[in-house]
């Protein structure tokens, strides 16, 4: 097992983030790719305005690392239009992967119907460029119930308007990393909550992002049958290394 095929390299902090300037933020992405493509692993995740600056160095290096950027990133709360318009740039700045942060608030106040639309247009934007599309749930901000409901939701949107051919290209993806818990809680892919999503999502594949830190935890995490691991400690996992990052 190649475990460098799993890693989704990921660096999604803004300057006023990270604490730094927006010069020393673009020498930490351009620093990020870099990394990507020299450690061979599946995909760089960074945020949407540096989908062309990657495109690029990957072009330049002959390297076959695929791009993945955020759409709606992170509440998940903007219009439909707005997340189509976000995924329309992505698309034409050469994006392969579009993970949306799904509108986990608008699911939680009862209103499935928005979110089975947003569901169903966003796949089907993605789908119709060959891009791979991810779900991103926010399991912090669910209760188990809702994490259950929300995977059944996903997964039946796409069984039913899609081939079975598509249902390897639609992920249903566990967090952001971002999410603020109270006390500290772990806000992203614990056991308990990625073996709930793998048994509610089935047949579409999951991605494990938030928490996974080291060698161990994305093992397990593979073991349990997720496809794709979203870690800003990417290199670190692969050698078998500790890590203080906290995505």
């Amino acid at each position: 097992m190649n475990i460098k095929q799993y890693l989704d390299s990921t660096y999604l902090k803004t300057a006023s983030q990270a604490g730094i300037s927006e010069e020393e933020n673009n020498v930490v992405v351009k620093n990020a790719i870099l990394e990507a493509i020299q450690e061979g692993f599946k995909l760089i995740m960074i945020r949407p305005e540096y989908v062309s600056l990657a495109k690029e160095m990957i072009l330049k290096a002959d390297s076959t690392l695929l791009v993945g950027t955020v759409i709606d990133f992170p509440e998940g709360k903007s219009s439909l239009e707005t997340k189509i318009k976000e995924a329309n740039e992505a698309i034409e700045n050469g994006a392969d992967d579009l993970d949306f942060v799904c509108n986990y608030e608008a699911f939680k106040n009862g209103d499935t119907a928005l979110v089975k639309q947003e569901v169903l247009i966003g796949t089907q934007i993605g789908l119709a460029n060959n891009k791979t599309v991810k779900w991103i749930i926010e399991t912090a901000a669910l209760t188990d119930k809702e994490i259950i409901q929300l995977c059944v939701l996903i997964k039946n949107v796409v069984i039913s308007n899609f081939k079975e051919d598509d249902y390897a290209s639609v992920f249903v993806k566990s967090s952001t990393g971002f999410y603020k818990t109270e006390n500290n809680l772990p806000n992203g892919a614990t056991v308990p909550s990625i073996i709930m999503m793998l048994e509610n999502a089935s047949p579409l594949p999951i991605k494990a992002a938030g928490g996974v830190r080291s060698y161990e935890d994305a093992i397990q995490m593979i073991r349990l049958g997720v496809k794709r691991i979203g870690t800003s400690a990417a290199k670190a996992i692969a050698n078998r290394e500790n890590t203080t990052n906290q995505y």
